[in-house]
């Protein structure tokens, strides 16, 4: 039986560029790491400058289509006013207690036209003991939480890491997250729309064939490559310098969503509730070359028909070239194998060859060094029907 994409998934994958939010009570006790158990008392949360519009506009700016704001980390502190724990901003000095990072950060998502990502860890946190089914209990209804009261959420992040040793009734919860929000693409775990790429680099294997095992059942799972801007994930005043230079994120850029996968970059905002000007000038100058580089083709053929395998785009001029991005059609299960690119430099048929592909999927940018040609012809291995959506050349 064939495992189709879902549309859904599709939409997922136009996303392509999002950036992930650690933000919390580890933003505000600096060396805090996970499973350290150190005390962060809720005393200390107090963003007293916190503007998710300045967070929202920014990553808009610079290109990213989604984003994924932490609401609950390992460590237990939820950043919405939550009626099962006291350890949450209700309870912080962060606008008398009247507070609600959440809140504040959806209605920017929707005001900027930005997708709306929640980020939840369901381990077990700190020194609270419960038994399973009341801990089940505790999960669902923080979840049912984030899930009503916010209106649509597009995308609902769990990280697995800490839920070693306990046993979910993950049908129980699966079935109310669904219920709630119909719509919803969970990341990596129980119900997956989405796998992880299994390394924090944002970094894709290549090939990048979608449909994988899971579970005992094959599945359509489109990966996400997730990395830091930075060393850590939560804002560290030690971690001035180390932002990533364009040109490490230009190269994250090609192994992630030039391999077909999406990015979420993170970013830590600071304990002012800001994101760091360095960092919002970082972010445009990525989504700046990002539109530079590939924002405009010198040709683009859509459906493009390939013949015994081969397929040609022919330049009037002698333009410079320097990438080639193919977009594969998702109904068609990854049929294209490999790619071998060649150049002409003359309107004969002297070629030049310029390398080979694995794979293609929903998007495959293959670059190479500046040459002057004639005409790019791509042959392709598959194993069926080959279907484009569309060829680029830059």
């Amino acid at each position: 039986m064939s495992v189709k994409i879902s549309q859904k998934q599709k939409e997922f994958l136009d996303w392509e560029f999002g950036v992930f939010f650690h933000f919390g009570i580890r933003t505000f006790y600096e060396g805090h790491v996970d499973w350290d158990l150190k005390e962060m008392p809720v005393e200390g949360f107090n963003p007293t400058e916190l503007d998710c519009e300045n967070w929202i506009k920014a990553i808009s700016e610079a290109g990213a289509k989604y984003a994924v704001l932490v609401c609950k980390h390992h460590d237990g502190f939820a950043n919405w006013p939550s009626k099962y724990t006291d350890y949450s901003v209700a309870n912080s000095p962060w606008k008398n207690g009247k507070g609600d990072v959440v809140d504040e950060y959806v209605k920017a998502c929707r005001k900027y036209g930005v997708k709306v990502g929640l980020y939840y860890s369901p381990a077990q946190f700190g020194s609270v003991k419960m038994n399973a089914e009341e801990y089940d209990d505790y999960f669902i209804n923080q979840i049912s939480e984030l899930l009503t009261n916010y209106g649509k959420i597009d995308y609902l992040w769990f990280d697995g890491c800490g839920s070693e040793g306990h046993q979910y009734n993950t049908k129980r919860i699966i079935a109310e997250i669904r219920s709630l929000q119909p719509e919803i693409l969970i990341f990596n775990m129980w119900d997956p729309d989405t796998a992880w790429c299994k390394n924090e680099r944002g970094y894709c294997e290549m090939p990048n064939y979608n449909v994988r095992e899971f579970e005992g059942e094959m599945k359509y799972l489109p990966y996400e490559c997730d990395c830091r801007i930075r060393q850590n994930w939560f804002y560290f005043d030690s971690d001035r310098d180390t932002l990533k230079d364009l040109d490490t994120l230009m190269g994250i850029y090609l192994y992630s969503v030039g391999r077909g996968a999406n990015l979420l970059l993170n970013i830590g905002p600071d304990r002012r509730g800001l994101l760091l000007e360095e960092d919002i000038k970082r972010i445009k100058e990525f989504g700046d070359e990002i539109k530079r580089r590939f924002g405009t083709p010198l040709k683009r053929v859509e459906k493009p028909e390939a013949t015994d395998g081969k397929v040609s785009i022919v330049f009037d001029d002698d333009p410079a070239l320097h990438a080639v991005i193919l977009k594969e059609d998702l109904e068609a299960d990854d049929v294209i194998e490999d790619v071998d690119v060649s150049v002409s430099i003359y309107n004969n048929e002297d070629e030049i060859y310029l390398g080979r592909a694995v794979g293609v999927g929903h998007k495959l940018i293959f670059t190479f060094p500046t040459i002057i040609g004639k005409r790019i012809t791509l042959r392709l291995k598959c194993k069926g029907e080959i279907k484009l959506n569309e060829i680029s050349v830059y």
